[in-house]
């Protein structure tokens, strides 16, 4: 029998760790949960190198949020049914992120994964940045445990799963936002392409100074690119600027990395 490898990723414990269990008393799947983005993370890349990889990865839409009564999780917890004790979130931890975030890192970094967000409520606009950002299948925490392994296995399938209810608003969310792209990819592509070479700078953070020394150009001349960028884009600022590519999909401008006697440096990538 084919064994389906499930990774749980929800910060709050009691709730990750009783799916956990339930998925685990399944003759075909193999569960272990994460209690935090990062850690998932670190479960993946394990799993992958052990060549034991994830199958599906089942994520809290509010990943990162507040634990119960405004209180983080603290201490640990002994496994339940078998299942590997969930690591203890810890706020502090660098690199969080939110669900919707560890989706796309995951689709990524491991695109044979596929992921299902765990939601509390339905919320078309969520469930479609879930979808955009890679997301197989959305799925209430309240669902039957047969519904949800009908979702693992679907989407294992290539299907994708949306709630009947969800899917006239999701549809409406992803027509707003391929909209919104098609304008932004209007307006980008009136710009020069010296103009959107400072553009992509800007989308990698660049400060005037370093977007200077990375084009060879003057502060000056590069202050006069950037207005011509604002202005042909239509937005006052450079955060809306940057959002507006992104939008576009406008990528970052690349590291530029020197040699120096032996040693790499990377230039142009910290705001002067």
């Amino acid at each position: 029998m084919a064994r389906i490898r499930v990774l749980v990723v929800d910060d709050h414990r009691i709730f990750a760790e009783s799916l956990a269990a339930a998925l685990a008393a399944e003759p075909d799947v193999d569960v272990a949960a994460a209690g935090s983005g990062p850690a998932a993370l670190r479960a993946l890349e394990r799993a992958a190198a052990e060549a034991r990889p994830y199958d599906v990865i089942l994520v809290d839409a509010e990943l990162g949020g507040p634990a119960p009564g405004g209180a983080a999780a603290v201490g640990g917890s002994p496994a339940v049914g078998g299942v590997p004790a969930l690591p203890v979130p810890r706020p502090e931890e660098p690199g969080a992120v939110d669900g919707i975030s560890l989706v796309a890192q995951v689709r990524a970094a491991r695109p044979g994964v596929r992921s299902v967000v765990l939601a509390e409520k339905d919320d078309p606009r969520c469930a479609a940045r879930a979808l955009q950002a890679g997301a197989s299948g959305w799925v209430a925490k309240d669902c039957s445990l047969q519904r949800l392994l009908t979702v693992i296995r679907g989407v294992l399938r290539d299907e994708t799963h949306l709630p009947p209810a969800l899917l006239t608003g999701v549809l409406r969310e992803l027509t707003t936002a391929r909209k919104h792209r098609t304008e932004s990819e209007q307006l980008v592509e009136s710009l020069t392409p010296r103009e959107r070479e400072v553009l992509r700078c800007m989308v990698a953070g660049l400060g005037r100074k370093a977007v200077a020394e990375r084009l060879f150009l003057s502060p000056h001349t590069v202050r006069t690119h950037m207005q011509k960028v604002l202005g042909k884009l239509g937005v006052h600022s450079t955060l809306a600027a940057v959002a507006l590519a992104r939008r576009a999909g406008v990528g970052p401008a690349e590291p530029v990395t020197v040699r120096l006697a032996g040693d790499v440096v990377e230039r142009g990538s910290q705001l002067a």
